[in-house]
């Protein structure tokens, strides 16, 4: 199956800022944070990898890097996939930004932000191409939130 243009752009960034964020770089310089801080980085960085788990073994078959759904997949709609749209962003957005917090590396911080705004404009991409292949994906998502659960009803 030959992929699209913007299924490879996507995953390029992507791949583009997991190396930028993995380099020893301290651009920015180190941001001293209070110890609660601290500590409660290091849980929201073990919760990220947790759904990130979770998420991937949930998903299955139906796992892939790029956007635009298989063509012989799924729509998974149970598990944390029945509360989050996008569960495997999330969970590397708690990571990257619960060690950014963490090491007190503003490089780092600014990189998760750039995640944030990589996957936003990668899931509209990804909810259009779904919208087209799963008919029952508009109420999926109405009914759902995208990086974290609906907490209030929508208003009528």
């Amino acid at each position: 199956m030959k992929r699209n243009k913007k299924d490879i752009l996507f995953v390029t960034v992507q791949l583009l800022l997991f190396v930028l964020y993995g380099l020893p770089l301290n651009l920015g310089g180190t941001v001293m944070l209070w110890p609660i801080i601290k500590a409660s980085a290091i849980v929201i960085t073990a919760v990220g990898v947790g759904i990130i788990g979770l998420s991937l073994l949930q998903l299955n078959k139906n796992l892939s890097p790029f956007p635009s759904p298989k063509q012989n997949g799924q729509l998974v709609q149970h598990g944390l996939y029945a509360l989050i749209r996008h569960p495997i962003y999330t969970g590397i957005l708690f990571s990257t930004i619960g060690y950014a917090l963490y090491s007190g590396s503003a490089f780092k911080m600014v990189i998760g932000l750039l995640f944030y705004l990589l996957f936003f404009l990668k899931s509209n991409y990804e909810e259009a191409k779904l919208e087209g292949k799963f008919k029952e994906y508009e109420d999926y998502r109405k009914k759902t939130g995208r990086f974290l659960p609906k907490i209030l009803p929508k208003k009528p």
